[in-house]
């Protein structure tokens, strides 16, 4: 009997995904655990599997085809077997509109275990850190079908720039091939492939919306309307912290760690003296959280998602910045697991490096509270009675008043500030 293959709810918020490409054609033997095909969701490029073991006699979509999940890509069977409601074994693939399924989501809050993606190499955060460090690993590994080890990725670049993969060894997990590797192979950076193709008209151009701007925008109707939304605006003096980053170039420490990086340090910090602040709001109770997850927004080509640095209360410094730098790079490329991107408890955006002094970022629910960080600039101020100039930087917080009262939220700016100011505990 034939087994339906479908599209997979591959992140927590995907209610539907995007067929890159097929990587198995219609009459191959597939086995458990085969990548059929690679899926665009709402956050990065994953991998469907097969959960059958068969020939694979008929493709219902095509590439480039969205699919809501539940919806059916695939059939697997017996060759020559006939497949329900399609023309048979080897008919071409149509249109994903021709399956009609209510999508099956899984709620951020329940924070359901879903199929994760690989691991991939690490690249520079958005404080522009340089490239990772990290020794590389074993020759590549080939698997038993000739096809090379390599992320999708890695692949898709390698088509690009018309590189033979068999010549390369790779450095990821496993002896993979990564992104890195196929760009030393090809001496620079590979330009990102355009994922669909845009309309231009007299005077205008449409360009589709990807997985991730829809979601974006999903969310973002849900946080701007229902939350009744108030701000908080406070300035830290950013001296002592400045000093304490100038005083390690000697020790050859400076850029390893940022400005943002001792932010989410301190808010980590101070998160862990609020709970209230910590906390979701979540329609029948707020749920205060006895952990500390943060999640820091990064910018990517089509928006921009928040990898989480979980238990940051726990970190140092140091440990924070490795982290962050290895997330956003992963992030860029679209190689997040979920469980790296679902479940902050608060989150904090920086638009400091972009010459922002101060702006307001949107609430991220079910959380109750963002922070928007502004940039570092030198100030004339008086202090003990004289005009002095010191290096200041603005934050302003969004709260959603169901979960957090104005003073609430002003107790928790005052504490953040005062680490900001005396950060000796925060350094290292």
């Amino acid at each position: 009997m034939a087994t339906k293959v479908v599209m997979e709810a591959l992140s927590p918020t995907m209610e539907e995904g995007r067929l890159v490409e097929w990587k198995k054609n219609t009459g191959d033997a597939v086995t458990v655990g085969d990548v059929l095909a690679e899926v665009e969701t709402d956050k990065a490029v994953m991998e469907l599997v097969a959960r059958a073991t068969g020939i694979l006699i008929n493709q219902v979509v095509a590439a480039g085809s969205t699919v809501p999940v539940a919806g059916t890509v695939a059939w697997i069977g017996a060759a020559g077997e006939a497949v329900p409601g399609a023309a048979g074994a080897g008919s071409p693939a149509v249109p994903a509109a021709t399956a009609a399924v209510t999508p099956a989501v899984a709620s951020r809050a329940e924070q359901a275990v879903l199929p994760t993606a690989e691991s991939r190499d690490p690249g520079p955060d958005a404080q522009d850190r340089g490239p990772s460090t990290s020794a590389p690993a074993a020759p590549s590994l080939r698997m038993t079908d000739s096809r090379v080890k390599a992320s999708p990725l890695a692949k898709r670049i390698a088509a690009d720039k018309g590189l033979d993969l068999n010549s390369m060894a790779g450095s990821g997990p496993e002896g993979r091939i990564i992104k890195r590797d196929v760009e030393s192979a090809s001496g620079a950076p590979a330009a990102t492939p355009t994922p669909r193709a845009a309309v231009t008209g007299a005077g205008f151009t449409d360009v589709p919306l990807s997985q991730m701007r829809k979601t974006i925008a999903k969310r973002l109707v849900q946080s701007i309307g229902p939350i009744p939304t108030y701000y908080l605006t406070a300035e830290a003096d950013m001296e002592r912290v400045a000093e304490a980053r100038e005083a390690l170039v000697s020790k050859d420490e400076k850029g390893k760690f940022s400005f943002n990086d001792v932010v989410i340090r301190a808010t980590a910090a101070a998160l862990r003296q609020h709970p209230w602040v910590n906390a979701w709001w979540m329609d029948t109770g707020v749920r205060q959280w006895h952990e500390v997850h943060v999640g820091v927004a990064v910018a990517v080509e089509e928006g921009l998602i928040t990898p989480i640095i979980r238990h940051a209360d726990q970190k140092s410094l140091r440990e924070i910045a490795a982290e962050v730098r290895e997330l956003a790079g992963r992030a860029r490329e679209k190689k997040l697991k979920p469980e790296e991107y679902t479940g902050a408890t608060f989150s904090v955006s920086n638009l400091g490096m972009f010459g922002i002094d101060e702006f307001t970022a949107i609430i991220n629910p079910p959380e109750a509270a963002i922070l928007a960080v502004g940039r570092i600039e030198p100030k004339a101020i008086v202090a003990d009675g004289a005009v002095v100039v010191r290096r200041r930087m603005r934050i302003t917080m969004s709260c959603d008043h169901r979960v957090i009262d104005g003073a609430t939220g002003a107790a928790f700016l005052k504490t953040l500030v005062g680490m900001l100011e005396n950060p000796l505990a925060l350094v290292w």
